[in-house]
């Protein structure tokens, strides 16, 4: 596998300055991607890798969007069956596919996936959720998923239901359902990573810069730190800027829905060894998901809502969405949590295409590239398993658009940085919680403590002051909220980004040196 450069991979305030100033004074670049969300940050991979020269511009930070709210799922596509949507389900399991066992295999997983099977689950539906499981496992032997990477659905006893999450409620369980997905160690380390890849070959990844002006062949973006204006000269301009991709092309309709999650201790269920799902009671078609996190913490999501006005930079998380989550737990748990255990809480938007299908729970996930009159190709929809694909078909269609000649997609063979075989990562002289979050690279977030080990020291939620250094030097964090929202995600809970403050200080203070 070709593996980018870690020094080529660097991101920091240095750089950016460096990138800014080449581009004041040489601004003809082939392609413009505005947005550093999962999308653009995908394409601005592809096209780089396949040697074009790209800039990725975003106006406020990598992930700053939607892919940091995400489930933190893999999906095999097992959703899309259920709605008729093969096409998307078989698209979901290739790409779950690419990432697991190609791409990023250190940031992504297996996760065991528990459905309990009490009485307010009839014979007949679990006989209908049995066959879903079964033609997933079909999917995923199709994309060619090895029974050893995921394995294959199974039915489980009573007893081992309540040996897999032992805070469920006994009474009336007769057993479960249990199968395996995909899942990312967190999304917006899965972004940082697309981007640091794409600056190893060659592309500006411009954060803090804002696009106020797009057309077929310029492009006026605004420094938001200095507040000087840079005039592009693209061959050709991508708007990935999901849920606010209409406020640049305003031909492009979208209906955003909001996704809830909540964020609570993992001794609230009881010491989960599996994730849950949990179908919804009076409408079997849909399931929340109680997902245990590496740090301790558990998400349980999701809502699936229309958003009503103008799109917020960031959502807000409404009463009503806790009550309706707390309440299916407390269909299915012994000790159901109350609101005094939600620990935070967080909020995403997805950039669905408004096509008059009637409610957002019920809109397709499918990707849609769309050119304007000017020439600017604009991407939404989908989901972060697709990523890839949707970055591969925004490419190739403004290729043809602006009769540019590249290479072909290398993205379904490209390795992230610090990816490598599981085996290999095993071997890793270096913590596990390091490696899975970094990979080979773990090694090197060591070395930022080689002559202070007090920097390994957990503060909170696992998260070291060594990690904060790293990310300062080579993730591109130029600020307190990159650290702790996005970095690490210690803002999700008041106060673990509170233990962290001091710490996130004193490694920005690294920044004229990175």
């Amino acid at each position: 596998m070709t593996r980018a450069s870690a020094a080529g991979a660097s991101l920091n305030a240095a750089r950016r300055s460096r990138d800014l100033d080449r581009l004041d004074r040489d601004p003809d670049v082939d392609l413009l991607v505005v947005g550093g969300g999962v999308t653009g940050a995908g394409i601005a991979l592809d096209a780089a890798s396949r040697g074009l020269s790209v800039v990725l511009a975003e106006k406020h930070d990598l992930a700053f969007g939607t892919s940091r709210w995400s489930s933190k799922l893999v999906h095999g596509g097992l959703r899309y069956l259920a709605t008729g949507q093969v096409g998307i389900a078989r698209e979901s399991a290739r790409e779950r596919h690419v990432l697991l066992s190609r791409t990023a295999p250190h940031l992504a997983r297996k996760l065991a996936m528990l459905l309990p099977l009490h009485s307010g689950i009839g014979r007949a539906q679990a006989a209908v959720t049995r066959a879903g499981l079964l033609a997933g496992d079909a999917l995923r032997m199709s994309a060619g998923t090895p029974g050893s990477l995921l394995p294959a659905s199974r039915g489980v006893s009573r007893r081992d239901t309540l040996a897999l999450a032992p805070g469920l409620r006994p009474e009336g369980l007769r057993g479960g359902q249990l199968s395996f997905d995909g899942q990312l160690v967190d999304d917006a380390r899965f972004v940082v990573g697309l981007a640091r890849t794409a600056a190893a070959h060659g592309a500006c990844v411009l954060t803090r810069c804002a696009a106020e002006e797009l057309h077929g062949d310029r492009a006026l973006l605004r420094d938001r730190i200095t507040g000087s204006a840079l005039q592009l000269r693209p061959r050709v301009t991508v708007n990935a800027t999901g849920v606010w991709a209409q406020e640049l092309v305003p031909q492009v309709k979208l209906l955003p829905s909001r996704g809830t999650h909540l964020v609570l201790d993992q001794s609230a269920f009881g010491g989960l060894r599996s994730a849950l799902t949990v179908p919804v009671p009076g409408d079997p078609s849909r399931f929340t998901l109680v997902l245990p996190q590496q740090d301790g913490r558990v998400y349980v999501g999701l809502t699936d809502e229309p958003l009503d006005g103008p799109t917020p930079d960031v959502p807000t998380v409404p009463d009503h969405d806790v009550d309706f989550l707390l309440d299916v737990l407390g269909g299915v748990l012994a000790e159901p949590p109350d609101r005094g255990d939600v620990a935070g809480a967080y909020a995403g938007l997805r950039p669905l295409l408004d096509a008059g299908e009637g409610r957002s729970a019920d809109v397709s996930r499918r990707h849609a590239v769309l050119t304007s009159p000017e020439g600017v190709v604009t991407v939404v929809g989908g989901k972060l398993t697709t990523y890839r694909r949707m970055a591969e078909d925004a490419v190739d269609v403004a290729l043809a658009g602006a009769g540019l000649r590249a290479g072909p997609c290398r993205t379904g063979w490209l390795p992230l940085v610090g990816a490598d075989a599981p085996e290999r990562l095993r071997r890793l002289d270096a913590p596990a919680r390091l490696v899975s979050r970094y990979g080979t690279e773990a090694l090197a977030v060591l070395a930022e403590a080689r002559d202070r080990p007090e920097l390994l020291e957990p503060l909170a939620a696992g998260v070291t002051a060594a990690e904060l250094r790293w990310a300062v030097r080579h993730e591109g964090a130029l600020d307190e909220a990159d650290l702790l929202e996005r970095r690490t995600r210690a803002a999700l809970v008041e106060g673990d980004a509170d233990s962290l403050k001091e710490a996130a200080r004193d490694a920005l203070s690294l920044r004229a040196s990175g």
